[in-house]
């Protein structure tokens, strides 16, 4: 029985040598990873909607969304409505009181240029925007000052008349669009962008100009540039997830 078992040690050395040739690695490996999620984010902006009810002179609801296609790269698009009643004065004096009431929609791209802590979802973002708005706008009331007394309300403009409608203008423009993005509670963010916008087309009625456009706001004479923002919360709709690796840390 011996000599079995002698055998079988001496038939068994060599492995078990070759085994121990092997470095052992005693360092624990960081195989920790993250499923980021893939989807549709939607959502309103929430300035138009306060706006709305304290400001009686004005409606407004954007919706906003956005779809991620890649870590970084995002398709963006926002929709609105909005109704604007503004009056005009000099010293004090009425020039003209007019409504602008009118849909919008901007499409673009945003760019994620936040380095994300692992395990986040956060985003100040680079983007923009091709827009376009339709609306139209009415002549509530207007004055001519000449510095010394008023004209007749009629020679404002040939054909103008105290309520009237100027329909079918619309307009285009490109916005440089700057935004952050935190995620508050899960798959649910609240967000803020600021806006430049460049007029590109301008339709309007030669009796009356457009003072003011849904989606780009106060237009400035001799000017084509515009600002807005908006303030937004949304949701993700998660799709898909994506495994994004803990990234190895570099040894000093």
């Amino acid at each position: 029985m011996s000599r079995y078992f002698t055998s079988l040690i001496i038939a068994l050395f060599p492995i078990l040598v070759c085994a121990q040739s092997e470095p052992i690695d005693l360092q624990p490996k960081d195989t920790v990873e993250y499923k980021q999620e893939y989807g549709l984010r939607v959502g309103a902006d929430i300035s138009r909607l306060v706006f709305s009810f304290i400001d009686e002179d004005y409606t407004g609801l954007e919706l906003v969304g956005d779809y991620r296609l890649t870590q970084k790269l995002y398709l963006a698009a926002e929709i609105g409505n909005e109704e604007k009643t503004q009056t005009e004065d000099l010293g004090g004096t009425l020039l003209y009181n007019f409504k602008t009431s009118g849909s919008y929609i901007k499409a673009g791209v945003d760019l994620n240029t936040y380095e994300n802590w692992f395990g986040m979802n956060n985003a100040i973002t680079l983007g923009g925007r091709y827009a376009i708005a339709s609306f139209s706008q009415t002549l509530n009331n207007y004055n001519i000052y000449n510095g010394d007394r008023f004209f007749n309300p009629d020679e404002f403009l040939a054909g103008a008349q105290t309520g009237e409608e100027f329909s079918g203008l619309n307009a285009s423009w490109l916005e440089m669009v700057v935004g952050i993005k935190a995620e508050l509670f899960a798959n649910i963010y609240i967000g803020m962008s600021a806006r430049l916008g460049f007029l590109i087309t301008n339709k309007e009625d030669e009796r009356f100009p457009n003072l003011w456009i849904p989606g780009f706001n106060k237009v400035t004479d001799g000017s084509n540039f515009g600002v807005s923002y908006n303030y937004t919360i949304s949701y993700l709709i998660p799709f898909y997830k994506k495994s994004n690796k803990k990234k190895p840390e570099q040894s000093e």
